[in-house]
């Protein structure tokens, strides 16, 4: 069903659901007091103003808000939820994410445990790295008393962070990082280990190079104090990463992320190293700097070429250059929790923009995701948004001047961006296309310090009536829990129009497939049509991670995604995707093994709740681990809001029908 709200602005119901339980205005009673069209245009009106900073007349900024808000309304693209909510109103803050420094002294902790009460308190969500932190143990010089060691302050920020209500509708959101040679590590993997602790906290190990080549050669490595910076013991790597593999397993936690990796693409390493990541991990930070990010929707980046959907290359360009203005702006009028992220930011102006929709762009374009062809079209894509990012950007720095840390840069580099993209071009950009770039930073210089991020789109892609991130689909067909406690069965749309446009589609072959949302096993399929309408778990290991480096490659910062494994799957699988990971060069991964976590709240009613049981049985081979689930039942991690299926993407938990996550 699509409702019309004016002559540009088609939405789906559901999206509309969406916009008015979280986005829309509200008066005292809880009544919304604007439409989506309202809202779109507050938020086009409200960032376009960020020109007054540059002296454009009124009617130059007119024409700017009637451009965001056709680019918005056509659902071309989407800004991350802050910014929707936000903008133009008391509040004014438009980031999602940020990184706060945790340094060791007692002082400087609980100065970053207020600091980050503020962030909830704003909205935000906030990364931290523990790794500065003595060890447990370690003598404290001024007291001669023992330190209680990393795991033990996590404690303390979880605390904070549920005493205080995010900006009245959701919990904070905490990403804790500790690097593999720290002292500490054997606890810090553990500490997630009962799914009720840390519940605030996505844990990852901070993986560096030095310990990768001990884990592949066999070897120990180093555990180093991070204040005298000298070795105090050894550890066997395999059997660390086992460890860590064996977490991955149990609950999908730790993650991991590749910390030398991410600071070879530092964009401002003078300034200082990246020691963090923002809650889903995608945003390498700083101290003290935020995510300021959006997305394009693929799903609308197509259209009909001599019978054959073929990506429209001229739109991509026009709308990647308005969002990347768009997102600059947002820096311009963001009213930040504290002086010293305006600061930093102002200092960076680090954006990110990405992508959403890619399976819906995929399935149009008879594609397969599990495929080198697609692989190739990731790799095109984004090579192609980064190229005409950085051309805006170079634009920006003519009218408005250049980032404040450009000098020292890897921008200030002699030829940084033809040498890091030589003899890598995806059939699109070529190298000579990037060394001209590289001259015209040399004489403008560049606004931004990154321009490229794939993000968790969450409520974004459902306003946007678009597939999650670079996620495949989790299910062509479903049933989908409404009001009056009745189920609706619900069909992708380019799936129902492929089927009904090949005679295939029938409400009975709907049903069927609604059992588990895939047609990998549907009889009376044939195989051409089930490698192009894939869903994530019919997705191997290996594509998932091929197609995360596929857009890593021409990603500033990194890429939210996750690997979804089946229940079946083993820790040596894991490993394999591991290690699949870093001989790729991503930035981390995320890894989840289905039916694994169950610590979410269970909201249907007992009778419903095995009624879904019994059906989940009948199509799943494996057995259930019996640690996690000693009844023998294989429960649906349900939304707290609306009590729907909550899936593992994109890095986080996701309801594929309200949005709600617990760390986007």
């Amino acid at each position: 069903m699509v409702v019309e709200e004016t002559s540009k602005l088609t939405l789906s119901e559901n999206a509309v659901k969406v916009l008015e339980r979280r986005y829309l205005k509200r008066d005292k009673d809880g009544n919304c007091t604007e439409t989506p069209a309202d809202m779109f245009r507050r938020v086009a009106d409200t960032l376009a103003s960020g020109d007054l900073n540059f002296g454009k007349t009124k009617s130059e900024i007119e024409e700017l808000a009637d451009r965001f808000y056709d680019v918005i309304t056509n659902r071309y693209f989407m800004p991350n939820s802050p910014t929707l909510m936000n903008a133009g109103r008391e509040l004014g803050q438009l980031a999602a994410c940020f990184v706060l420094p945790v340094d060791d002294s007692l002082e400087d902790i609980f100065e970053t445990v207020k600091n980050t009460a503020l962030i909830h308190k704003s909205g935000g969500g906030t990364g931290f790295s523990f790794s500065r932190l003595r060890p447990k143990n370690d003598v404290v010089r001024s007291t001669m008393g023992v330190s209680s060691g990393p795991v033990s302050f996590m404690e303390v920020f979880n605390a904070a962070t549920e005493a205080v209500k995010q900006g009245g509708t959701r919990r904070g959101a905490n990403m804790g990082i500790l690097r593999v040679d720290h002292p500490d590590i054997l606890e810090f993997i553990d500490c997630k280990a009962d799914n009720n602790k840390l519940n605030n906290f996505n844990i990852s190990v901070a993986i560096t190079d030095k310990f990768m080549e001990a884990y592949l050669k066999g070897e120990d490595y180093d555990l180093i104090h991070p204040n005298t910076k000298q070795s105090v013991g050894k550890l066997n790597a395999k059997e660390v990463f086992d460890k860590i593999i064996d977490g991955a397993w149990r609950n999908g936690e730790p993650g991991i992320v590749f910390i030398d990796t991410m600071n070879y693409d530092n964009p401002t390493p003078q300034i200082g190293a990246i020691e963090s990541t923002n809650p889903c991990g995608e945003v390498p930070l700083l101290p003290y700097e935020a995510c300021n990010l959006g997305s394009i929707n693929l799903n609308r980046m197509v259209k009909e070429e001599n019978g054959k959907t073929v990506v429209d290359w001229d739109l991509l360009a026009k709308t990647t250059r308005t969002a990347i203005r768009f997102l600059d702006n947002v820096i311009e009028i963001n009213n930040y929790p504290l002086p010293k992220i305006s600061e930093m930011v102002q200092n960076n102006r680090k954006i990110g923009l990405g992508v959403m929709g890619w399976a819906d762009m995929l399935m149009k374009m008879g594609i397969s995701y599990a495929s080198e062809e697609g692989t190739k079209l990731a790799a095109q894509v984004i090579e192609f948004i980064d190229y005409e990012s950085k051309c805006e950007s170079i634009e920006l720095s003519k009218e408005r001047g250049r980032f404040n840390n450009f000098e020292g840069s890897i921008y200030s580099q002699e030829n940084y961006l033809y040498n890091k993209y030589k003899g890598k071009s995806a059939g699109i950009i070529s190298d000579e296309k990037w060394l001209e770039l590289d001259k015209q930073i040399k004489e403008h210089g560049i606004r931004n310090a990154t321009t490229t991020c794939i993000a968790p789109t969450g409520t974004i892609s459902m306003i946007a009536s678009a597939s999650g991130g670079v996620e495949p689909l989790f299910g062509l067909v479903f049933l989908r829990n409404i009001m009056d406690g009745t189920e609706m069965l619900e069909v992708n749309d380019i799936f129902k129009d492929y089927m009904i446009k090949h005679g295939l589609y029938s409400e009975d072959l709907m049903k069927k497939i609604a059992v588990d949302g895939s047609i990998a096993h549907v009889d009376g399929i044939s195989d051409e049509v089930k490698k192009i309408f894939v869903t994530a778990h019919d997705v191997t290991p290996y594509w998932h991670v091929k197609m995360q480096a596929a857009f890593q490659l021409h990603t500033d910062n990194a890429v939210s995604k996750t690997v979804n494994f089946v229940e079946s799957a083993t820790r040596e699988d894991i490993e394999e995707a591991y290690v699949l990971a870093y001989k790729n060069h991503l930035k981390g991964i995320t890894v989840y093994r289905n039916n694994s976590r169950f610590f979410q709240p269970m909201n249907l009613e007992k009778k419903k709740e095995e009624e879904k049981v019994e059906e989940t049985v009948a199509v799943v081979e494996e057995e259930p681990v019996e640690e996690y689930n000693p009844t023998g039942e294989i429960k649906t991690i349900t939304c707290p809001e609306c009590g729907n299926k909550i899936e593992m993407a994109e890095g986080c938990f996701i309801c594929l029908n309200c949005g709600y996550s617990g760390c986007s």
